[in-house]
């Protein structure tokens, strides 16, 4: 299974942006039941995750986040979101999807993130 995480750029501060990640390889019955969650991290800092979703649904956030971002996921295709409004320059980071777990283990290799900068 490969993540392939799409839909990050350049954007203003204040704008919105909408992240797609998908589970390239994984069929429904694998992906479904895996928590999955959004990350970021900035060069030279630990990586933090932003959002989690379970695999009834239910969603987490960092307070640093929390009202201005949404995590979403279409299991049938494989996919994950984050729908983030009113960006701030402090969202700039590289973006990644993986599972979650509270032991901090995942069930896939990291993949491609994508790279969001807002500008002030």
């Amino acid at each position: 299974v490969q993540l392939q995480a799409s839909g990050g750029g350049l954007v203003q501060a204040g704008g919105s942006l909408r992240l797609s990640c998908v589970a390239r390889g994984a069929i429904f019955s694998v992906f479904s039941p895996v928590h999955m969650g959004w990350y970021r991290q900035v060069p030279g800092k630990e990586r933090e995750l932003v959002a989690r979703i379970t695999s009834g649904g239910e969603t987490e956030y960092a307070d640093s986040v929390k009202g201005r971002f949404t995590i979403s996921r279409n299991n049938s295709k494989k996919t994950v979101y984050l729908q983030m409004n009113s960006l701030k320059p402090e969202d700039t980071a590289d973006y990644y999807c993986n599972s979650y777990s509270p032991l901090d283990t995942y069930v896939w290799a990291w993949g491609q993130g994508t790279q969001v900068t807002v500008s002030s």
